[in-house]
C-alpha cells in the first residue's frame, strides 16, 4: 500500500515539475510564435477584374492608325562652287548650284487616334510637325493622304483629317476618374514593328513642370511607351479612350515604366477648338509669379506658404489693368486654390479670352480681391 502511494506520489510530482519547466520555456518571447489571421468582412464591395482584355483591346484597336510624316530637305552638293577663288577660275557658271543641291527625305514613324468617324484623326504635333506629306494607315492596311487641320505646339495636340468615308471613331472616357491604380492600355506602332499593346496601370495623375511642354498635366503611366507610340491611345480597361501617349523619361531611349499621356479631357477642348478655328485661343492674365518658398514667406512676412508671389505684371496687361502688383500674393483664382505657378497658367489658359475672373489673395499683410478680363495668350510665334 505504502510503495502504490508512493509511486503515485513520485508520478504526479514528476508532472508537475515537467509542467513548470514547459512553462517556462513557453514564457520566454523570443521563442514564441503568434500568427494574426484578418477574419473581419471586407468593408466595401470586392471588385474582380478582367482575366482578359482582349475586348477593350478590341474596341479600341481599330480606331489607332500609324502616321508616317515626311519632311523634304535640301541638301547643299558643296560650298565650294560659291567659293570666289573656283569662280575666278569657272566664272559664275556655277554660282549657286552649292546652295541648290539635291532633295533628301526625313522620315518620321508616329501613332493617331480616329476620334471622329468623318475622318478626324489626334496626334501628337511633334510627329507631323514641318511635315510635308503625311501618310495614315488604318488598322485594315489602308493608306491614305493626311491633311493638318491644325495644330497646337503648346500641347503638343495635333489634329489631322483623311477623307474616306465613315472611319470607326473610338469612344471618349473621362480622365479626370482615373485613379492611381487603376489599368491602362497603350496602343500604337513602335519602332514601325506594327499595331502594338502595352499594359500597365496608373502611376500618377496631374504630372506637370517637366518642361515637355507649356502646358502640362500629365497622366503618368508604366504602360510600355517606346518610339512610334507618340500619338497613340491610352485605354481603361473597358476600351475607353482616356489619354494620348506622348512621352517617356528614359536614360537609354527606351521604356523604363515611365510614360507620359495628355489627358483626354485636356486634348477634347483642343481638338475642338483646332477643328473650328485652326488654332487654340487661351485666357491671358499677363503676369508672372514664383512658388511661395519658406524663406521667400519670411523675407515678405507672410505667414504662410500658399499661393504664388507675383514677380512681373506686363504694362498694358489684363492684371495691369485690374491693379495687380509686383509683390502681391495669389492664393486664389475663381475659388481655384493655386499652389504653384503652374496652377495660374493652366487654369487661365483652359478659359477663353474675354471671360472675367476673380483674383484673391494678399498685399502687404492685408487681403485683396480683384476681377480680372482675360486677355488672349500670345501664341509662340507672337512673342
Amino acid at each position: 500500500m505504502l510503495k502504490s502511494l508512493r509511486f503515485i506520489f513520485i508520478s504526479v510530482f514528476a508532472g508537475v515539475v515537467a509542467a513548470a519547466i514547459i512553462l517556462s520555456l513557453g514564457s520566454d518571447d523570443d521563442k514564441q510564435v503568434t500568427l494574426v489571421t484578418n477574419t473581419a468582412a471586407p468593408s466595401g464591395p470586392v471588385v474582380q477584374g478582367p482575366y482578359s482584355y482582349a475586348d477593350a483591346v478590341g474596341q479600341a484597336s481599330t480606331s489607332v492608325v500609324n502616321i508616317y510624316a515626311t519632311k523634304i530637305r535640301q541638301q547643299r552638293i558643296s560650298p565650294l562652287f560659291d567659293d570666289p577663288f573656283f569662280r575666278n577660275f569657272f566664272g559664275d557658271a556655277f554660282r549657286g548650284l552649292g546652295e541648290q543641291g539635291r532633295t533628301r527625305k526625313e522620315n518620321s514613324l508616329g501613332s493617331g487616334v480616329i476620334v471622329d468617324p468623318r475622318g478626324y484623326i489626334v496626334t501628337n504635333n511633334h510627329v507631323v510637325a514641318d511635315a510635308d506629306e503625311i501618310k495614315v494607315v488604318l488598322s485594315d492596311g489602308t493608306d491614305l493622304e493626311a491633311e493638318v487641320v491644325g495644330t497646337d505646339p503648346e500641347s503638343d495636340v495635333a489634329v489631322l483629317r483623311v477623307d474616306n468615308g465613315k472611319l470607326p471613331a473610338i469612344t471618349l472616357g473621362l480622365s479626370e476618374n482615373l485613379r492611381v491604380g487603376d489599368v491602362v492600355l497603350a496602343i500604337g506602332n513602335p519602332f514601325g514593328v506594327g499595331q502594338t499593346v502595352t499594359m500597365g496601370i496608373v502611376s500618377a495623375t496631374g504630372r506637370n513642370q517637366l518642361g515637355i511642354t507649356s502646358f502640362e498635366n500629365f497622366i503618368q503611366t508604366d504602360a510600355a511607351i517606346n518610339p512610334g507610340n507618340s500619338g497613340g491611345a491610352l485605354i481603361d480597361a473597358r476600351g475607353n479612350l482616356v489619354g494620348i501617349n506622348t512621352a517617356i523619361f528614359s536614360k537609354s531611349g527606351g521604356s523604363q515604366g515611365v510614360g507620359f499621356a495628355i489627358p483626354v479631357d485636356m486634348v477634347h477642348g483642343i481638338m475642338e477648338q483646332l477643328v473650328e478655328h485652326g488654332e487654340v485661343s487661351r485666357g491671358w492674365l499677363g503676369m508672372a509669379g514664383q512658388d511661395v518658398t519658406r524663406a521667400l514667406a519670411e523675407s515678405f512676412g507672410l505667414e504662410n506658404v500658399d499661393g504664388v508671389l507675383i514677380s512681373t505684371v506686363y504694362r498694358d496687361g489684363p492684371a495691369h489693368k485690374a491693379d495687380i502688383l509686383p509683390g502681391d500674393v495669389v492664393t486664389t483664382i475663381n475659388g481655384n486654390r493655386i499652389e504653384t505657378a503652374a496652377d495660374i497658367i493652366n487654369l487661365v489658359a483652359s478659359l477663353p479670352p474675354g471671360e472675367k475672373v476673380s483674383v484673391t489673395g494678399w498685399r502687404e499683410g492685408e487681403p485683396f480681391e480683384r476681377v480680372v478680363k482675360l486677355g488672349r495668350r500670345p501664341t509662340t510665334n507672337e512673342r
